[in-house]
């Protein structure tokens, strides 16, 4: 499995996780292999509960560069989309900032309204030269 693929399967859990707060990420990620609805790897894992245990501080990232914007008014896929390319961005030293913003672009134009990899750009772009 690509790195493309995994970082589709983070992504698919954490917008599954933005309906299902009452359950707990461990039980939603096993559910998902054990049903077969994604393959899972250790990569899929660390993106997933990375971001989930830094959602906070990677939603205080958002906001800050979200002109005009409250997390409750980001789509849930736009969200979701954000919260994984900004943990790679500060917490996963081995992944080019780069390739973090054109995976989420591209995540962006398979599932997210037409405007949106527009906005996730723009916010991507915004992180990226405050970490420089």
């Amino acid at each position: 499995m690509t790195r493309r693929e995994e970082r589709e399967q983070a992504f698919i859990l954490l917008f599954e996780k933005s309906f299902n707060q009452e359950i707990e990420l461990e039980e939603l990620y096993a559910f998902a292999v054990e049903n077969e609805a994604i393959t899972g790897s250790e990569f899929v894992k660390k993106l997933l509960f990375t971001t989930w245990d830094n959602v906070e501080d990677i939603d205080s990232v958002i906001e800050k560069y979200a002109h005009g914007w409250k997390i409750s008014r980001i789509s849930k896929v736009a969200l979701a989309v954000l919260r994984l390319a900004i943990c790679e961005m500060r917490y996963l030293d081995d992944i080019p900032v780069g390739v973090s913003i054109n995976e989420a672009v591209e995540l962006c134009k398979k599932y997210a309204a037409k405007d949106d990899s527009a906005f996730v750009n723009g916010i991507l772009g915004s992180v990226s030269k405050e970490a420089k």
